[in-house]
């Protein structure tokens, strides 16, 4: 069967977090790292799954999720609601963290670290990850595509991202799709179909 591109479901959950394990070290797996698989996507993808599931989109191949997109469409909105209803649990399950974890750790402790400064320009923010199968395909430009036009059509001006510099891969692919630097150093884009 051809990938196709389908809104998030519940049932999606565990291959999301797969997923995001799998691409989580700069794109490489990350699978081992950490005292458990779950603390990437407890940061990177859960949140946005459960908080904002309208905002997720998925690359299905049939038997499985290979790929992702999740956003925040209004990052200021989403951080509030992440502390309100994400962070506590998150606290009392990171309660404990070995050296390896802590730096993850942190961050999942402090959602005010997504509120960049340009975040009133660019409201919404995503993270994007395909396993290796699914890229190299035109699968992450349509999941970009995808997400923009229903920003878009959402009345959201525009998105942006952060992402470890070390993924030279990922930065060109942005670089691909329009993303500018911005001076925070996020990547930042209008939101709408490809071609607006």
């Amino acid at each position: 069967m051809t990938p196709s591109i389908r809104p998030y479901r519940p049932a999606d959950r565990a291959d999301v977090y797969d997923v995001c394990v799998r691409t989580g070290a700069a794109g490489q797996d990350a699978s081992g790292l950490y005292s458990t698989d779950e603390l990437l996507p407890d940061v990177f993808a859960g949140p946005y799954v459960d908080l904002e599931p309208e905002s997720a989109w998925v690359v299905d191949d049939g038997s499985r999720v290979i790929g992702y997109v999740v956003a925040a469409a209004d990052t200021p909105s989403f951080v509030s609601s992440y502390r309100e209803h994400w962070l506590p649990g998150f606290a009392a399950k990171y309660a404990v963290a070995t050296a390896a974890d802590e730096p993850i750790i942190r961050m999942g402790l402090d959602p005010e670290r997504m509120l960049v400064p340009e975040v009133s320009a660019y409201p919404a923010h995503l993270h994007i990850d395909l396993l290796p199968q699914a890229q190299g395909h035109g699968l992450g430009r349509a999941l970009i595509d995808t997400l923009r036009a229903d920003l878009h059509r959402r009345g959201i001006p525009a998105l942006h991202l952060t992402m470890d510099p070390a993924n030279t891969n990922a930065r060109a692919f942005y670089d691909r799709l329009g993303f500018v630097e911005l001076p925070s150093g996020s990547l930042g884009i209008a939101t709408g179909p490809a071609d607006a």
